[in-house]
């Protein structure tokens, strides 16, 4: 059950080139959010520009007040919007860490297995119990691993799905009340 120099080199590459595809996702996910976030500052400064010189070429108190409330949407459109990318990227930076660390749970639990064979079959005579039940709680120990998992994904589909609802009901509560602005000014 001793480790070979080849298999201490071999597992110490293997764990640099984790943290380096570790190290990746995350400097992608900041490359991202770095953009959006510029992206976004950009837009914001031309949308206020644009909404300021709007709003001092009204003519009168109705038309400033239309005005109001007409550049209000768009706003909370885009806050919306930024936000769900914010998650969006959040998400898929999530998920390829999981996927990586499920790899590696993966790989250790298949290295642990073999080297749980290996010992067995050098084992004296009468510790096929004790093995058997090692094996056991291993399986055991998956299994709880895969069903926390499971629940973990369910869990976040259920959250993309509330985020996807709110962003819905927040997009069209704000639609709804603008043009019920417009008109009660009108009247």
């Amino acid at each position: 059950m001793t480790n070979t120099p080849e298999q201490i080199v071999a597992a110490n590459k293997a764990n640099v080139e984790t943290l380096l595809a570790l190290a990746n996702t995350a400097f992608a996910s900041a490359e991202r959010i770095a953009a959006l976030n510029l992206n976004t500052a950009r837009a914001v400064l031309e949308d206020t520009v644009a909404s300021a010189k709007a709003l001092m070429g009204a003519k009168d108190v109705q038309e400033l007040v239309a005005l109001q409330t007409s550049l209000a949407q768009p706003v909370v459109e885009k806050a919306v919007a930024y936000s769900r990318s914010i998650y969006e990227i959040a998400s898929q930076t999530q998920e390829e860490v999981s996927k990586m660390f499920e790899t590696q749970v993966a790989e250790a639990n298949k290295t642990f297995a073999a080297a749980l064979d290996k010992a067995a079959k050098s084992a004296p005579a009468g510790s096929d119990v004790a093995v058997a039940a090692v094996k056991s709680a291993i399986a055991a120990a998956n299994s709880a691993y895969d069903s926390v998992t499971k629940a973990a994904k369910q869990v976040a589909e259920i959250a993309e799905a509330n985020v996807a609802a709110a962003t819905s009901a927040t997009v069209k509560a704000v639609s709804a009340s603008t043009p019920a602005k417009s008109s009660k000014k009108a009247a």
